[in-house]
């Protein structure tokens, strides 16, 4: 059967959308924030991008959780290349992921910031850098298993 294109734009962009934001939150804004602003005014401002980013990353996990099923319900879940089911494993991985950063750092990092506990902040946003730069990686791994997962193997 062949791929719907609707289907692989979703999954495509919600795709640049997630790996696209984390790479700029990450590479970019990160180092620059740290370097410009003492931690009451960079914890500010992490809360206020991280409240933007993380609705459109909701928004995102839906979209290619939900395009990627429908994909590899219309090959046939058994039928698929083994590339896609690791695509997929990789995917969910990547979601509990960032439902953990959510539910658990992120909201703590809210808390720091509204009961100006500076250090709580710090460590919340330094616990949510280490999960942004994992789930990056898989990001990137993900991207290479869906371009190049063919013909790997």
């Amino acid at each position: 059967m062949t791929i719907h294109p609707f289907l692989l734009f979703l999954h495509i962009a919600g795709v640049v959308v997630w790996v696209g934001g984390m790479f700029f939150a990450y590479v970019c804004l990160r180092p620059e924030a740290a370097s410009q602003l003492e931690p009451p005014p960079r914890l500010r401002l992490w809360r206020g991008v991280l409240a933007r980013f993380f609705t459109w990353v909701w928004v995102a996990v839906a979209a290619v959780l939900a395009s990627g099923l429908a994909l590899l319900l219309r090959i046939g879940f058994a039928a698929a290349p083994l590339y896609q089911h690791i695509m997929f494993v990789m995917g969910l991985v990547m979601i509990a992921i960032f439902a953990y950063v959510f539910f658990v750092p992120y909201a703590g990092l809210g808390k720091a910031v509204a009961g100006e506990n500076w250090k709580a902040g710090g460590a919340a946003l330094g616990r949510i850098r280490q999960l942004v730069g994992t789930n990056l990686t898989l990001g990137f791994l993900t991207i290479a298993m869906g371009t190049l997962g063919r013909w790997l193997g």
